[in-house]
Order: structure tokens, then C-alpha cells, then sequence
């Protein structure tokens, strides 16, 4: 389809507005027929998300909910056409029109509310700018090393053999591994192991991941077949799946990133799925040395925030103790393992250690004596101790907590630094377990919220940064706390520069930020 010459004009003029809903896509589909869409950018999605991020967004509910207007209906099969990397324009004009009015008209209903002061700063300096800068990641991609999976996959299939070999002779038996019904009469009646759980509602016996490692201590059958499964599924899900990713005309991986899903801030992607790439085990970061730089003349670049929400906690509660330990560059689990067990630095075994950042990470997201008593197998008692001394020690760290907890109540929503706003309906609920879940969003969102504004910040001045001096050396992907940049060899160190800048910078607090930075020639390596 040729796109009319005014059309163009009107596109690429810097002076006219752009309203639309989700306005990426519309970018690069433009992009790729050679036509950059300029002027200020108005996101109907976006402004929603940034109103109520825990509401859906979809245009067609936006339409009835604010507008009394139903749109026309996308039969299934269009509906897919509409979300190709790139789409046939011609394909797609008739819904795109009817979209780009609804949008002008939800505008009109939303740019008072985004151009309140809690919104305002959040929408227009760090959402919308951030469109742009996805864009520009979604167009470059990822080169992927397509041999090395296959390789990778060869080889795990010969280990997924050996376990399911070692769990039948185990056994005394050959059965149907993904079947839950027969993997239960084989542990609980053929083997007699002893069976705690309650049966599923056809009468089975449960073998899911918590009944499997409740008994591998003294089944280690149990400990094979949670290997097993862990093992199939990293090979189907990332390995065998990935190469199917590669775009045949770009030879790169494009994952999207989703702007407006998660209620904290937080990106997400798809199609592929790069945030859940498992790296605390050894097969699963093995995947990130699939992921390549574009050729030769180029590196990945690895930048990770270190110990990000930590930080932003001991800075949002100004708790002295923590603050000073990252002040001083300390070990802070290690600070506060010496701290809880009263022994001195030196003195502190890994066992404390582990415990310690279990309660450090813990207590943020709401963990109790009983979770924190599971997930390190001391008693009850031991770890209601362990927390009573942890707030002891910590005092700002409790007062935070409870302050953000009455603010909630007061006010009926948690707020990041940038003024976020996640509304909390549930926070004054007669039910217990209903209210609790609100309570832990409220200490939450400030820090998971704060530190996904944080990093969208330091990405759209990375980005800027690196237009304003012309380097060609691109962002790539946005992981969670980390950055990853496909660098030129001779940028290397004019990119780390400013990189390290503007992560350390994009929010000023009282306590020291750590960007941990490393380089190779595979994303494992740079990481």
C-alpha cells in the first residue's frame, strides 16, 4: 500500500501532535515502510496505565467505558494479522482509522487527569519518552547463536535420557513420566512412599513441585523427577523455542516489550518471553550464550543495578543501620547477618549470610516466621526471633513498613518516588488474607515501583545520550535491573561512560548506587 504524500508529510512533521493507542507498533510498522513518526506523542494506553495500572487496557474497553461506543469486530484471523512484526498496512487501515478516532476522543477524557501533578512528571518525562526508546530496541533485536542451541539441545536430551533411565530403574518400573496419574500410583502405591497431601478433586494423588520436595530428602526419586521437569522444560521452552524466534528477514530476535501490563512498573516481554530466562542455575544461564553480538565489531554489554530495591529501601526508611552499611560498601547481607546473630563480621558463616538476605528480600514482599521458618528450615520460634531482632536492629525499616501501610489506608493507594499511584481497594478489608495481600502492595509497590521507574529513567537518557553524540552502538534489551547494549569496539568506553552515568544518576537518593558492568562476546559472558 503507498501511503499518500501529505500523509507522509503530515507523519514525519515535527510541529503536529501524534494521538493514538499504542502508539509503538504504529512506529514500527511505519519505520519499516521508511517513514519515522515526529512530533509530541499522546498514548491513549499509556495515559490510561498511568491512571490505573491495575485496570485493563485494551481499546475496545476503553471505547465502552468512557466513550458508550462499541467498536467494530476483528474476526480471530485479522486479529492475528494485526500483531505481525510487520504488518501489510493495507490489511489493517480500516480498523486503524476507527482506532485513531476513539483514541482522539479518549484523549479529550484523559489529559486532565494525566496533567494532574501526581501524573504529570510520570506521563509525559518518563512514559511517553519510553515508547520511542522501546521502539528503537524492538527494531534492532538480538542476534542468537541458532548452532549453539542445537548443540545445547542435543545434549540435554542425552541428560533428560539418563534421568528418566535412573528414575525407572529407581522405580522398578517404565511409565509415562508426564502423566501425573500414573507418577503417582508409581511413588505412593508401587513404592510406598508416604502420602501427606490431599488428592485432587478426580482422586489423584498430587505430584506437584511442593509434594515432590517435601519427600526428596528421603526419596531422592522425587529430587530426579523435579530435575527432570526443570530439564524438559528449559529445552522446550527456551532452547528448541528460541531459534523459532529468529525473524527471516532480520535474522534477529525482536521480543516485545509490554509497557502497560504490570500494575508496579515493571516491563515485560513476549513473543519471546526474555525476563524468565532461569539464570540462578547453571542449565538455565547457560541460554544467555545464545544471545550474540550482531558481528564482529561489535560486544554485548552487560549493566545491572546492584541490590536496587534494597537500596531504595534503606533510602525510602533513611534507617540508619542500612544506610551506613551500603555507605560504608559493606557485605549488607553479611552486615546484617552479624547484626541479627550479634557476632562480629568476620565472624559471620555463609549460613547467616543466607539468612540474613532472606529476611533482607523477604520482609519486602510480606514473608512471615512461618515462610522464612520453610524456606531455611529453622523452627517457627527461631524465625519469629530472627524478625523481632531484624526490626530491633532495622527500626526504620519497621516504622516504613507501617507507615506505608497506614498511608495506604488513609489515602486508599501506595505511591512510587515518581508518583505512581496503585490503588489498594481491598487495604481496609474485613477478610484477613484479602487485606494482608493489599498490605504487602502497599510496602511493595514504592519499592518495586520506584525501582522500575528508576530504570526507565536511566534508559530514555542512555538513549538520548547516545543520539546526542551519534554513537552506533544500540540498547537492546531491559531485563529486570539490568541493561543489555550491543556496543561498538571502538565505543566501548564512551557507551560504559555514559551508561554508569545515568543509571547511578536517574534518581537522586541518599544512598550509593552500584551499577555492576561487564563485557563479552556472549550475553553470559558479559554478565
Amino acid at each position: 500500500m503507498k501511503i499518500p504524500a501529505p500523509v507522509v508529510q503530515a507523519l514525519r512533521k515535527r510541529e503536529l501532535a501524534k494521538t493514538g493507542h499504542d502508539l509503538k507498533p504504529g512506529i514500527l510498522v511505519l519505520r519499516h515502510a521508511g517513514i519515522e513518526l515526529e512530533g509530541d506523542l499522546f498514548d491513549t494506553m499509556i495515559a490510561h496505565y498511568v491512571i490505573d495500572g491495575d485496570a485493563r487496557h485494551r481499546l475496545d474497553l476503553l471505547s465502552e467505558n468512557y466513550l458508550g461506543y462499541t467498536l467494530l469486530e476483528v474476526d480471530e484471523q485479522q486479529k492475528k494479522k494485526t500483531q505481525e512484526l510487520f504488518p501489510d498496512a493495507e490489511r489493517i487501515k480500516d480498523r486503524s482509522v476507527e482506532a485513531a478516532d476513539v483514541a482522539l476522543q479518549l484523549q479529550k477524557k484523559f489529559e486532565p487527569i494525566v496533567s494532574e501533578p501526581h501524573c504529570h512528571k510520570l506521563f509525559y518525562e518518563v512514559e511517553i519518552p519510553l515508547i520511542r526508546v522501546l521502539a528503537d530496541m524492538e527494531f534492532e533485536g538480538i542476534a542468537l547463536d541458532v548452532p549453539f542451541l542445537e548443540r545445547y539441545s542435543a545434549e540435554m536430551e542425552k541428560d533428560i535420557q539418563k534421568l528418566k533411565d535412573e528414575i525407572f530403574r529407581e522405580a522398578g518400573c517404565e511409565f509415562n513420566l508426564e502423566s501425573p496419574k500414573q507418577l503417582g500410583e508409581v511413588l505412593f502405591e508401587k513404592m510406598k512412599i508416604p502420602y501427606e497431601g490431599k488428592k485432587t478433586k478426580t482422586g489423584q494423588y498430587s505430584t506437584g513441585e511442593e509434594i515432590l520436595t517435601s519427600i526428596q530428602k528421603e526419596y531422592p526419586i522425587a529430587g530426579k523427577i523435579l530435575e527432570y521437569r526443570g530439564l524438559v522444560k528449559l529445552k522446550s521452552t527456551y532452547v528448541d523455542a528460541l531459534p523459532q524466534h529468529v525473524h527471516p528477514r532480520t535474522h534477529r530476535v525482536h521480543t516485545t516489550f509490554n509497557q502497560a501490563v504490570a500494575a508496579t512498573g515493571r516491563l515485560s516481554s513476549t513473543n519471546p518471553n526474555l525476563q524468565n530466562i532461569p539464570i540462578k542455575t547453571e542449565r538455565g544461564s547457560e541460554i544467555r550464550k545464545a544471545f550474540i553480538p550482531r558481528d564482529r565489531q561489535h560486544v554485548l554489554l552487560s549493566a545491572d543495578y546492584s541490590q536496587i530495591e534494597l537500596r531504595l529501601v534503606a533510602a525510602m526508611s533513611k534507617d540508619e543501620n542500612l544506610l551506613q552499611a551500603f555507605k560504608d560498601g559493606l557485605d549488607v547481607h553479611a552486615a546484617t547477618a552479624s547484626r541479627l546473630y550479634n557476632v562480629p563480621l568476620e565472624m559471620v558463616t555463609r549460613e547467616m549470610r543466607s539468612n540474613a538476605k532472606m529476611v533482607n528480600f523477604g520482609l519486602m514482599y510480606g514473608m512471615s516466621a512461618f515462610g522464612l521458618a520453610q524456606r531455611t528450615g529453622m523452627t517457627r520460634s527461631e524465625a519469629a526471633a530472627i524478625i523481632q531482632q531484624y526490626f530491633t536492629q532495622f527500626p526504620g525499616i519497621k516504622r516504613f513498613m507501617d507507615e506505608a501501610i497506614e498511608k495506604a489506608r488513609k489515602q486508599g493507594y501506595a505511591e512510587t518516588i515518581m508518583g505512581r499511584r496503585r490503588y489498594l481497594p481491598d487495604i481496609n478489608s474485613k477478610n484477613a488474607t484479602v487485606r494482608g495481600f493489599a498490605e504487602r502492595n502497599a510496602i511493595n509497590t514504592p519499592i518495586q515501583g520506584s525501582a522500575a521507574d528508576m530504570i526507565k529513567i536511566a534508559m530514555i537518557r542512555i538513549h538520548r545520550q547516545f543520539e546526542k553524540k551519534k554513537l552506533r552502538s544500540k540498547m537492546i534489551l531491559q531485563i529486570h535491573d539490568e541493561l543489555v547494549f550491543d556496543v561498538r569496539k571502538e565505543e566501548v568506553e564512551e557507551a560504559r561512560a555514559i551508561i554508569e552515568e545515568h543509571m547511578k544518576n536517574a534518581l537522586l537518593l541518599e544512598v550509593p548506587i552500584v551499577v555492576d558492568i561487564g563485557i563479552g562476546n556472549n550475553w553470559l559472558e558479559a554478565h
